[in-house]
């Protein structure tokens, strides 16, 4: 009887190690088989996100649509600029949104400095309802496309 137990013993702990050992292969595997994701940037340096909208004077999204995506074509000179997209509101056409993901802030203000965005600012201007609102700021900790 003592023997059987002696036994059971040992096959419990040659089970645990081969969980153990294939809980950790498997972490192993999912950090390096995940290259999309970047933990230290995560961790120590998170990107910096700005979500916001305009609203256009009635019947004139569209033409702020085209200024911001004429804008959106600029930030790719930008430096550090991850994501400069436009979109509108289907229930209001006038109302266009903005997402932008950048490696910093700093970064963020100074694409202001890019050559042709104060010209862009200053056609735009004019056809806004009301003067523009400060964003959302948000902490991009990571996600799909984000590296």
């Amino acid at each position: 009887m003592m023997k059987g137990k002696t036994i059971g013993l040992n096959e419990n702990k040659k089970n645990k190690m081969k969980y153990l050992f294939f809980s950790i292969l498997m972490i192993a595997l999912f950090i390096q088989c995940s290259p999309k994701i970047n933990f230290s940037n995560m961790e120590n340096n998170p990107l910096y996100g700005l979500h916001g909208n305009l609203v256009a004077k009635e019947g004139k999204g569209k033409e702020l649509s085209n200024i911001l995506l004429d804008a959106s074509a600029l930030m790719k000179s930008a430096k550090g600029c991850h994501l400069y997209a436009v979109s509108i509101d289907n229930r209001n056409p006038n109302e266009v949104w903005i997402t932008e993901i950048w490696e910093s802030k700093e970064d963020h203000d100074n694409s202001l400095n890019v050559p042709g965005v104060k010209e862009l600012i200053g056609k735009a201007i004019p056809i806004l309802e009301r003067n523009p609102q400060k964003g959302q700021e948000l902490e991009i900790l990571g996600g799909l496309g984000i590296k």
